[in-house]
């Protein structure tokens, strides 16, 4: 378009999901509840009784995107609206009251791997992220076993005697039908699991939002985090340490996925996720009654404060809720202010989590 590219860049065959034009006045238009495109006048079926779809309709429409999806087995094709303006707001249909009503207010949030700690003036709270996301590692195993016993059956020119690719060879795959319909299971298992996870994460971004509306978090290099580690260390009984991390956890759960999540939200009301200092505020190893930093070792959960103990993370988030205004520092005397108050929310909630079965994503913080 702007004659400045370099180079072309080309999608396998099956992988070109979505199209999308650059304005609603030319190639990809939606007009009177259908989308003309080449020539082509496709009716667009928007359910009747969806009262926030036609209220988002109300906006200007910026650009248009036509996205196919694969639901089990067939195709299925949406048209995706770029609109103008703030999202409006959901409302019950029954009382007329407005849905996920966004307070004013401090929240801090501790996230990790699998967990997210909150703390706000009313609420403290210690959640596992996407609780309802399955670990579908065991049947992604076995249908990934079935499809390369296929693979390698249909296609025996493309291997080596010991079982390894041939270098070179540009041979065409050939995929049998049984090949395609374990690739469309495969497809399927994580479809759905990538439409939970997110689900999940917007109904915990709208509780978040009803807590408060000046929301902290510390920042984490998660792409960091997914990478094997470099060194080789053995444990007391003398046999290596795997070097695994935190991978898996991060592609099931997908924190940072909901930190965006809850960004976008807010910006849609004028505020934005602030993120502090990780290196600078240290609130895991802060405590602000002796004004000292004490590091710990990450199978270390609770802080020990003498007379009574406080669960680590919970303790971090209500620290990072009583960061400055400059995000590189605590504010120690709101931090005594609120410490009360605090307590007695964290002896609630840790109650709480004592009288249900855990999973094992919040076994391991508790």
């Amino acid at each position: 378009m702007f004659h400045k590219g370099k180079k072309i860049k080309y999608k396998k065959y099956g992988e070109l999901n979505s199209i999308e034009g650059k304005t609603n006045k030319q190639d990809i238009i939606f007009r009177d509840e259908n989308i003309l495109y080449d020539g082509m006048k496709l009716p667009v079926i928007i359910k009747k009784n969806d009262i926030y779809a036609y209220m988002a309709l109300q906006n200007t429409i910026k650009y248009c995107r036509i996205k196919r999806e694969i639901i089990k087995g067939k195709y299925h094709y949406y048209v995706q609206l770029i609109l103008d303006g703030i999202p409006p707001q959901k409302i019950n249909k029954d009382t007329g009251e407005i849905k996920h009503y966004i307070n004013n207010g401090e929240v801090g949030l501790d996230i990790g791997t699998q967990t997210l700690a909150i703390c706000s003036d009313n609420k403290v709270k210690l959640l596992e992220l996407a609780p309802e996301v399955n670990n579908i590692e065991k049947e992604k195993r076995v249908l990934q076993r079935k499809m390369d016993r296929s693979k390698r059956s249909m296609n025996p020119n493309k291997y080596n005697k010991n079982g390894t690719n041939k270098k070179g060879n540009k041979d065409k795959w050939i995929k049998s039908k049984k090949y395609i319909k374990t690739q469309m299971k495969l497809k399927e298992l994580q479809r759905k699991q990538r439409e939970i996870r997110k689900q999940s994460h917007n109904k915990l971004a709208n509780y978040i939002l009803t807590l408060g509306n000046n929301i902290k978090v510390e920042t984490m290099n998660y792409k960091g985090l997914q990478k094997r580690s470099k060194e080789t260390t053995k444990n007391k009984d003398g046999k290596f340490n795997k070097k695994k991390r935190f991978g898996k956890s991060l592609a099931n759960k997908a924190p940072s996925m909901f930190l965006t999540i809850l960004d976008n939200k807010l910006k849609w009301i004028g505020k934005e996720l602030k993120k502090i200092d990780t290196w600078k505020v240290k609130a895991s190893q802060y405590n602000h009654i002796d004004d000292r930093y004490i590091k710990k070792d990450l199978n270390e959960r609770w802080n020990d404060f003498g007379e009574f103990k406080m669960q680590r993370d919970l303790y971090s988030a209500f620290l990072i809720m009583n960061v400055n205004d400059d995000l590189n520092s605590i504010n120690r005397k709101l931090c005594f202010e609120k410490f009360d108050r605090f307590k007695l929310l964290h002896d609630i909630e840790i109650e709480r989590l004592k009288s249900i079965d855990l999973s094992n994503g919040l076994k391991n913080v508790i």
